[in-house]
Protein backbone atom coordinates (compact mmCIF):
# COMPACT_ATOMS: atom_id res chain seq x y z
CA UNK A 1 0.00 0.00 0.00
CA UNK A 2 1.18 3.52 -0.79
CA UNK A 3 2.29 5.50 2.24
CA UNK A 4 1.57 9.19 2.69
CA UNK A 5 4.22 11.87 2.11
CA UNK A 6 5.64 13.56 5.19
CA UNK A 7 4.72 17.00 3.84
CA UNK A 8 0.96 17.52 3.78
CA UNK A 9 0.59 20.08 0.98
CA UNK A 10 -0.92 18.65 -2.20
CA UNK A 11 -1.05 20.41 -5.56
CA UNK A 12 -4.68 20.47 -6.74
CA UNK A 13 -4.85 20.62 -10.53
CA UNK A 14 -8.49 21.62 -10.95
CA UNK A 15 -7.87 25.35 -11.40
CA UNK A 16 -4.72 25.60 -13.51
CA UNK A 17 -3.49 28.94 -14.90
CA UNK A 18 -5.02 29.74 -18.28
CA UNK A 19 -4.49 32.21 -21.09
CA UNK A 20 -7.27 32.84 -23.61
CA UNK A 21 -9.20 29.92 -22.14
CA UNK A 22 -6.33 27.43 -22.60
CA UNK A 23 -4.15 25.90 -19.88
CA UNK A 24 -0.80 27.68 -19.87
CA UNK A 25 1.63 24.75 -19.86
CA UNK A 26 4.72 26.90 -19.29
CA UNK A 27 3.25 28.22 -16.06
CA UNK A 28 2.15 24.75 -14.97
CA UNK A 29 5.69 23.46 -15.57
CA UNK A 30 7.15 26.32 -13.56
CA UNK A 31 4.81 25.68 -10.65
CA UNK A 32 5.29 21.91 -10.72
CA UNK A 33 9.08 22.27 -10.83
CA UNK A 34 9.08 24.62 -7.86
CA UNK A 35 6.65 22.40 -5.95
CA UNK A 36 8.88 19.36 -6.39
CA UNK A 37 12.05 21.33 -5.69
CA UNK A 38 10.61 22.30 -2.30
CA UNK A 39 10.20 18.63 -1.40
CA UNK A 40 6.47 18.28 -2.09
CA UNK A 41 5.26 15.35 -4.17
CA UNK A 42 1.44 14.97 -4.20
CA UNK A 43 -0.56 16.00 -7.30
CA UNK A 44 -4.35 15.68 -7.50
CA UNK A 45 -6.33 15.62 -10.74
CA UNK A 46 -9.47 13.98 -12.16
CA UNK A 47 -11.01 12.63 -15.36
CA UNK A 48 -13.40 15.59 -15.60
CA UNK A 49 -10.86 18.36 -14.92
CA UNK A 50 -10.67 19.43 -18.55
CA UNK A 51 -7.09 19.16 -19.82
CA UNK A 52 -5.72 18.57 -16.33
CA UNK A 53 -4.58 14.96 -16.65
CA UNK A 54 -2.82 15.76 -19.92
CA UNK A 55 -1.23 18.86 -18.37
CA UNK A 56 0.07 16.71 -15.52
CA UNK A 57 1.62 14.29 -18.01
CA UNK A 58 3.37 17.04 -19.94
CA UNK A 59 4.47 19.09 -16.93
CA UNK A 60 5.39 16.29 -14.52
CA UNK A 61 5.34 12.70 -15.84
CA UNK A 62 7.32 13.48 -18.99
CA UNK A 63 9.81 15.74 -17.19
CA UNK A 64 10.47 14.15 -13.80
CA UNK A 65 11.42 10.66 -12.55
CA UNK A 66 8.45 8.52 -11.52
CA UNK A 67 9.78 8.11 -7.98
CA UNK A 68 9.87 11.90 -7.48
CA UNK A 69 6.11 12.44 -7.45
CA UNK A 70 2.79 10.89 -6.43
CA UNK A 71 -0.34 11.18 -8.49
CA UNK A 72 -3.98 10.93 -7.46
CA UNK A 73 -6.85 10.97 -9.92
CA UNK A 74 -10.55 10.17 -9.88
CA UNK A 75 -13.09 8.08 -11.77
CA UNK A 76 -16.15 10.03 -12.91
CA UNK A 77 -18.99 7.54 -12.51
CA UNK A 78 -21.49 9.76 -14.31
CA UNK A 79 -19.36 9.51 -17.47
CA UNK A 80 -19.54 5.71 -17.57
CA UNK A 81 -21.75 3.94 -20.12
CA UNK A 82 -22.47 0.33 -21.07
CA UNK A 83 -19.90 0.76 -23.85
CA UNK A 84 -17.44 2.72 -21.67
CA UNK A 85 -16.77 0.79 -18.46
CA UNK A 86 -14.48 1.46 -15.47
CA UNK A 87 -11.60 -0.43 -17.09
CA UNK A 88 -11.90 1.76 -20.20
CA UNK A 89 -11.84 5.00 -18.23
CA UNK A 90 -8.96 3.75 -16.07
CA UNK A 91 -6.90 2.85 -19.15
CA UNK A 92 -7.59 6.27 -20.67
CA UNK A 93 -6.50 7.96 -17.45
CA UNK A 94 -3.23 6.02 -17.31
CA UNK A 95 -2.51 7.20 -20.86
CA UNK A 96 -3.60 10.77 -20.18
CA UNK A 97 -1.40 11.00 -17.07
CA UNK A 98 1.54 9.19 -18.66
CA UNK A 99 1.95 6.60 -15.88
CA UNK A 100 1.49 2.85 -15.51
CA UNK A 101 -0.01 3.02 -12.01
CA UNK A 102 -1.69 5.55 -9.72
CA UNK A 103 -0.43 6.15 -6.21
CA UNK A 104 -3.96 7.14 -5.15
CA UNK A 105 -7.23 6.53 -6.98
CA UNK A 106 -10.67 7.82 -6.03
CA UNK A 107 -14.29 7.48 -7.00
CA UNK A 108 -15.23 11.05 -7.72
CA UNK A 109 -17.85 13.17 -5.94
CA UNK A 110 -19.91 10.44 -4.27
CA UNK A 111 -23.18 12.01 -3.13
CA UNK A 112 -26.91 11.33 -2.93
CA UNK A 113 -27.65 12.77 -6.37
CA UNK A 114 -25.27 10.29 -8.04
CA UNK A 115 -27.61 7.47 -7.00
CA UNK A 116 -26.14 3.96 -7.25
CA UNK A 117 -23.99 4.56 -10.32
CA UNK A 118 -20.77 3.42 -8.65
CA UNK A 119 -22.48 0.23 -7.45
CA UNK A 120 -24.18 -0.36 -10.79
CA UNK A 121 -20.88 -0.31 -12.66
CA UNK A 122 -18.95 -2.30 -10.02
CA UNK A 123 -16.57 0.58 -9.36
CA UNK A 124 -15.87 -0.32 -5.73
CA UNK A 125 -14.89 -3.85 -6.71
CA UNK A 126 -12.87 -2.51 -9.64
CA UNK A 127 -10.86 -0.22 -7.37
CA UNK A 128 -10.12 -3.03 -4.94
CA UNK A 129 -9.03 -5.26 -7.81
CA UNK A 130 -6.71 -2.63 -9.27
CA UNK A 131 -5.14 -2.23 -5.85
CA UNK A 132 -4.56 -5.99 -5.62
CA UNK A 133 -2.95 -5.90 -9.07
CA UNK A 134 -0.63 -3.04 -8.10
CA UNK A 135 -2.25 -0.52 -10.44
CA UNK A 136 -3.43 1.54 -7.41
CA UNK A 137 -1.44 2.22 -4.26
CA UNK A 138 -4.36 3.46 -2.13
CA UNK A 139 -8.08 3.47 -2.93
CA UNK A 140 -10.57 6.09 -1.75
CA UNK A 141 -13.39 8.41 -2.76
CA UNK A 142 -14.21 12.10 -2.66
CA UNK A 143 -17.45 12.87 -0.90
CA UNK A 144 -20.08 15.61 -1.09
CA UNK A 145 -22.99 14.25 0.90
CA UNK A 146 -24.57 13.76 4.28
CA UNK A 147 -22.82 12.09 7.24
CA UNK A 148 -25.32 9.21 7.32
CA UNK A 149 -24.44 8.29 3.72
CA UNK A 150 -20.72 8.56 4.49
CA UNK A 151 -21.18 6.29 7.51
CA UNK A 152 -23.00 3.70 5.39
CA UNK A 153 -20.41 3.77 2.62
CA UNK A 154 -17.49 3.35 4.99
CA UNK A 155 -19.32 0.51 6.74
CA UNK A 156 -20.09 -1.27 3.47
CA UNK A 157 -16.65 -0.71 1.95
CA UNK A 158 -13.87 -1.53 4.43
CA UNK A 159 -11.54 -1.83 1.43
CA UNK A 160 -11.41 2.00 1.30
CA UNK A 161 -8.13 3.50 2.54
CA UNK A 162 -9.07 7.18 2.62
CA UNK A 163 -11.81 9.70 1.98
CA UNK A 164 -11.49 13.20 0.52
CA UNK A 165 -13.66 15.78 2.29
CA UNK A 166 -14.41 19.48 1.98
CA UNK A 167 -13.08 20.89 5.25
CA UNK A 168 -12.55 24.55 6.08
CA UNK A 169 -13.27 26.78 9.03
CA UNK A 170 -16.24 28.54 7.42
CA UNK A 171 -18.06 25.33 6.45
CA UNK A 172 -17.21 23.59 9.72
CA UNK A 173 -20.70 23.85 11.22
CA UNK A 174 -22.56 24.12 7.91
CA UNK A 175 -25.84 22.23 7.58
CA UNK A 176 -25.22 22.03 3.81
CA UNK A 177 -21.59 20.86 3.63
CA UNK A 178 -21.62 19.02 7.01
CA UNK A 179 -17.84 19.43 7.32
CA UNK A 180 -17.46 18.67 11.03
CA UNK A 181 -19.91 15.77 11.01
CA UNK A 182 -18.33 14.18 7.94
CA UNK A 183 -14.87 14.60 9.43
CA UNK A 184 -15.95 12.98 12.70
CA UNK A 185 -17.56 10.12 10.74
CA UNK A 186 -14.32 9.45 8.88
CA UNK A 187 -12.34 9.50 12.11
CA UNK A 188 -14.78 7.10 13.74
CA UNK A 189 -14.11 4.65 10.90
CA UNK A 190 -10.36 5.25 11.26
CA UNK A 191 -9.80 6.07 7.59
CA UNK A 192 -7.28 8.66 6.47
CA UNK A 193 -8.57 12.06 5.34
CA UNK A 194 -7.53 14.22 2.40
CA UNK A 195 -8.81 17.79 2.59
CA UNK A 196 -10.26 19.56 -0.46
CA UNK A 197 -11.47 23.15 -0.57
CA UNK A 198 -9.49 24.23 2.54
CA UNK A 199 -9.62 27.80 1.20
CA UNK A 200 -13.16 27.31 -0.17
CA UNK A 201 -12.28 27.73 -3.82
CA UNK A 202 -10.12 30.77 -3.03
CA UNK A 203 -12.86 32.61 -1.15
CA UNK A 204 -10.91 32.48 2.11
CA UNK A 205 -7.72 33.77 0.47
CA UNK A 206 -9.14 37.26 0.11
CA UNK A 207 -11.22 38.38 3.06
CA UNK A 208 -13.20 41.59 3.47
CA UNK A 209 -11.37 44.00 5.80
CA UNK A 210 -13.79 43.51 8.69
CA UNK A 211 -13.51 39.72 8.51
CA UNK A 212 -9.73 39.82 8.25
CA UNK A 213 -9.29 42.12 11.25
CA UNK A 214 -9.34 39.45 14.03
CA UNK A 215 -6.59 37.54 12.19
CA UNK A 216 -4.56 40.61 11.28
CA UNK A 217 -4.60 41.73 14.91
CA UNK A 218 -2.75 38.56 15.92
CA UNK A 219 -0.46 38.13 12.90
CA UNK A 220 -0.31 41.21 10.67
CA UNK A 221 1.91 39.56 8.05
CA UNK A 222 0.09 36.21 7.74
CA UNK A 223 -2.05 35.75 4.64
CA UNK A 224 -5.73 34.81 5.01
CA UNK A 225 -5.03 31.62 3.05
CA UNK A 226 -2.36 30.54 5.54
CA UNK A 227 -4.91 30.62 8.36
CA UNK A 228 -7.29 28.38 6.41
CA UNK A 229 -4.52 25.92 5.56
CA UNK A 230 -3.30 25.73 9.15
CA UNK A 231 -6.84 24.97 10.31
CA UNK A 232 -7.17 22.05 7.89
CA UNK A 233 -3.66 20.69 8.42
CA UNK A 234 -4.06 20.68 12.20
CA UNK A 235 -6.97 18.22 12.19
CA UNK A 236 -5.98 14.75 13.39
CA UNK A 237 -6.09 12.05 10.73
CA UNK A 238 -5.54 14.54 7.90
CA UNK A 239 -2.85 13.17 5.61
CA UNK A 240 -2.99 15.72 2.80
CA UNK A 241 -4.36 19.23 2.22
CA UNK A 242 -5.01 20.19 -1.40
CA UNK A 243 -4.47 23.70 -2.68
CA UNK A 244 -5.21 24.89 -6.20
CA UNK A 245 -2.10 27.01 -6.75
CA UNK A 246 -1.94 28.90 -10.05
CA UNK A 247 0.71 31.53 -9.34
CA UNK A 248 4.25 31.36 -7.86
CA UNK A 249 3.36 33.64 -4.96
CA UNK A 250 0.52 31.31 -3.95
CA UNK A 251 2.88 28.35 -3.95
CA UNK A 252 5.41 30.26 -1.86
CA UNK A 253 2.78 31.30 0.67
CA UNK A 254 1.28 27.81 0.90
CA UNK A 255 4.66 26.12 1.24
CA UNK A 256 5.62 28.44 4.08
CA UNK A 257 2.75 26.96 6.10
CA UNK A 258 3.76 23.35 5.50
CA UNK A 259 7.54 23.80 5.64
CA UNK A 260 7.15 24.57 9.33
CA UNK A 261 3.61 23.48 10.33
CA UNK A 262 2.31 25.21 13.44
CA UNK A 263 -0.96 24.04 15.04
CA UNK A 264 -3.43 26.79 15.80
CA UNK A 265 -3.45 27.95 19.41
CA UNK A 266 -6.64 28.46 21.41
CA UNK A 267 -6.34 32.22 20.90
CA UNK A 268 -5.90 31.74 17.14
CA UNK A 269 -8.89 29.43 16.95
CA UNK A 270 -10.97 32.07 18.74
CA UNK A 271 -9.86 34.61 16.12
CA UNK A 272 -10.91 32.25 13.32
CA UNK A 273 -14.32 31.82 14.93
CA UNK A 274 -14.73 35.61 14.97
CA UNK A 275 -13.75 35.81 11.31
CA UNK A 276 -16.19 33.03 10.45
CA UNK A 277 -18.99 34.84 12.26
CA UNK A 278 -18.33 38.03 10.33
CA UNK A 279 -18.21 36.20 6.99
CA UNK A 280 -21.38 34.25 7.63
CA UNK A 281 -23.22 37.43 8.54
CA UNK A 282 -22.96 38.46 4.86
CA UNK A 283 -25.23 36.23 2.73
CA UNK A 284 -23.48 35.05 -0.45
CA UNK A 285 -23.84 32.11 -2.84
CA UNK A 286 -21.68 29.28 -1.37
CA UNK A 287 -20.17 28.30 -4.72
CA UNK A 288 -16.66 26.78 -4.66
CA UNK A 289 -16.11 26.93 -8.43
CA UNK A 290 -15.97 23.16 -8.97
CA UNK A 291 -17.77 23.68 -12.32
CA UNK A 292 -19.73 20.43 -12.20
CA UNK A 293 -22.81 22.49 -13.03
CA UNK A 294 -21.39 23.85 -16.28
CA UNK A 295 -21.20 20.61 -18.24
CA UNK A 296 -24.58 20.10 -19.85
CA UNK A 297 -26.05 23.58 -19.29
CA UNK A 298 -28.17 24.02 -22.45
CA UNK A 299 -27.64 27.78 -22.39
CA UNK A 300 -23.87 27.60 -21.94
CA UNK A 301 -23.93 29.63 -18.72
CA UNK A 302 -20.64 29.60 -16.83
CA UNK A 303 -22.47 29.50 -13.54
CA UNK A 304 -19.49 29.68 -11.12
CA UNK A 305 -18.22 32.77 -12.95
CA UNK A 306 -21.63 34.41 -12.64
CA UNK A 307 -21.65 33.69 -8.91
CA UNK A 308 -18.08 34.92 -8.50
CA UNK A 309 -19.09 38.32 -9.88
CA UNK A 310 -22.36 38.34 -7.92
CA UNK A 311 -20.65 37.43 -4.64
CA UNK A 312 -18.17 40.25 -5.10
CA UNK A 313 -21.06 42.68 -5.25
CA UNK A 314 -22.75 41.10 -2.21
CA UNK A 315 -19.56 41.19 -0.16
CA UNK A 316 -17.85 44.39 -1.32
CA UNK A 317 -20.75 46.43 -2.69
CA UNK A 318 -21.32 47.88 -6.14
CA UNK A 319 -18.18 48.68 -8.11
CA UNK A 320 -16.94 48.18 -11.66
CA UNK A 321 -14.73 45.12 -11.27
CA UNK A 322 -17.42 42.39 -11.00
CA UNK A 323 -19.29 43.89 -13.94
CA UNK A 324 -16.15 43.96 -16.09
CA UNK A 325 -15.44 40.36 -15.12
CA UNK A 326 -18.98 39.26 -15.95
CA UNK A 327 -18.98 41.00 -19.33
CA UNK A 328 -15.63 39.39 -20.07
CA UNK A 329 -17.13 35.94 -19.49
CA UNK A 330 -20.00 36.76 -21.85
CA UNK A 331 -17.49 37.92 -24.46
CA UNK A 332 -15.68 34.57 -24.12
CA UNK A 333 -18.92 32.73 -24.87
CA UNK A 334 -20.79 32.34 -21.59
CA UNK A 335 -24.55 32.66 -21.55
CA UNK A 336 -25.96 35.42 -19.36
CA UNK A 337 -27.59 34.75 -16.01
CA UNK A 338 -30.90 35.87 -17.50
CA UNK A 339 -30.64 33.11 -20.14
CA UNK A 340 -31.37 30.38 -17.56
CA UNK A 341 -34.41 28.30 -18.59
CA UNK A 342 -34.79 26.56 -15.21
CA UNK A 343 -34.12 23.02 -16.47
CA UNK A 344 -32.47 21.99 -13.18
CA UNK A 345 -29.50 20.11 -14.69
CA UNK A 346 -27.10 22.30 -12.74
CA UNK A 347 -28.80 21.76 -9.39
CA UNK A 348 -28.65 17.97 -9.69
CA UNK A 349 -24.88 18.19 -10.29
CA UNK A 350 -24.04 20.73 -7.56
CA UNK A 351 -22.04 19.26 -4.62
CA UNK A 352 -22.93 22.32 -2.52
CA UNK A 353 -26.69 21.79 -3.07
CA UNK A 354 -27.17 25.41 -4.15
CA UNK A 355 -30.56 26.60 -5.42
CA UNK A 356 -28.84 27.67 -8.62
CA UNK A 357 -31.94 28.66 -10.60
CA UNK A 358 -33.09 31.03 -7.87
CA UNK A 359 -29.61 32.47 -7.34
CA UNK A 360 -29.07 33.04 -11.06
CA UNK A 361 -32.26 35.11 -11.15
CA UNK A 362 -30.94 37.24 -8.27
CA UNK A 363 -27.56 37.58 -9.95
CA UNK A 364 -29.23 38.66 -13.17
CA UNK A 365 -30.91 41.56 -11.38
CA UNK A 366 -27.46 42.90 -10.48
CA UNK A 367 -25.41 41.92 -13.53
CA UNK A 368 -27.71 42.05 -16.55
CA UNK A 369 -28.26 45.78 -16.61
Amino acid sequence: MTTWPDKKLGFGLMRLPKENGEICLDKVCQLADEFLARGYTYFDTAYVYEGSEEAFRRAVAERHPRESYRIATKMAGWKLRPDYLPADMFADQLARCGVDYFDYYLLHSVQESRGTIYEDYGCWEFGARMKEEGKIGAFGFSFHGRPDLLDRLLTEHPEVDFVQLQLNYVDWNSDVVWAESNYETARRHDVDVVVMEPVKGGILASLPPAAAEPLRALQPDASPASWALRFAAGLSGVRMVLSGMNAPEQLTDNAAVFDDPQPLTRIELDALRKTRGILLSVPTVPCTGCRYCVDGCPMGIRIPDVFLAYNQILTFGEHNRPHFYYQGQVTLGSGRARDCIGCGQCESACPQHIAIIEELAKASEKLDQ
